[in-house]
């Protein structure tokens, strides 16, 4: 049915936005909580980085690329030499592709242009394969 928000808390999911624009941070944050995927926010790549350093783990890092103290770019690179291995978004409103490709050779799994809404979360979802359910079923992908 068009519309249905899929519930992935029975999932016990784990993400953590990385963004260092405030409402962006509130944005995906609860963009999370709509589809019950548990959620810590962070403002700068080194932030990131720290978090994991302190045993946190998370199966999604929605990855902003421009951000102070340490951007996405830097941070991605790191959390992979680091050997973290959770599925990484990078969404940003910069979309050139120099810049995309870059992103992208830094370890992401998948590049979303911002502004999220709830169809690009699911869409990331989808495309990192994740199980998605609605009402009705459970969808595998």
């Amino acid at each position: 049915m068009a519309g249905e928000v899929p519930n992935l808390a029975e999932s016990k999911l784990r993400a953590l936005v990385v963004d260092d624009n405030l409402v962006n941070q509130m944005t995906h944050h609860k963009l999370l909580d709509r589809l019950g995927i548990q959620n810590d926010v962070v403002c700068n790549g080194q932030e990131a980085v720290d978090v994991h350093c302190s045993g946190r783990n998370y199966d999604l890092i929605l990855m902003d690329m421009e951000m102070r103290i340490m951007n996405g770019i830097q941070a991605t690179k790191i959390l992979r030499e680091m050997g973290i291995e959770s599925k990484i978004a990078g969404v940003t409103t910069r979309a050139e592709e120099e810049e995309r490709k870059e992103f992208m050779e830094a370890g992401l799994n998948y590049f979303q242009e911002k502004p999220l809404t709830i169809s690009k979360l699911v869409s990331i979802l989808h495309n990192l394969d994740f199980c998605v359910q609605n009402q009705n079923h459970t969808k595998f992908f």
